[in-house]
């Protein structure tokens, strides 16, 4: 199995949102494809409650996938494609980190 982790940074103000907001549209429009892609194993993605930290991310996706062939199905996916292209628009920073369980 594959544990896929990805963290964000968001810019304060982005398409005319804040970044508690656009947060909060990531964190929705991300948990919605857990049930609708199936190679979906597990999704959530947290949202960061240290904000004294200035190295600290904004928020987490924390999902699994039962292979690096199901992440890439899911990535390549039009509804996954879509969530990104929008957290694309307001985020400022991006880490990624894929591994075997």
């Amino acid at each position: 199995m594959i544990k896929h982790i990805v963290m964000w940074k968001f810019k304060e103000e982005a398409e005319g949102k804040t970044k508690d907001e656009n947060i909060l549209i990531i964190k929705k429009d991300l948990e919605a494809l857990a049930g609708v892609i199936p190679q979906i194993r597990e999704l959530k993605v947290g949202i960061n409650r240290n904000t004294e930290s200035p190295t600290a991310f904004d928020a987490v996706l924390e999902s699994t996938f039962d292979s690096m062939e199901d992440l890439k199905a899911y990535r390549e996916d039009p509804r996954h494609k879509k969530a990104a292209a929008y957290n694309k628009l307001v985020r400022c920073d991006r880490v990624v980190v894929d591994y075997e369980i």
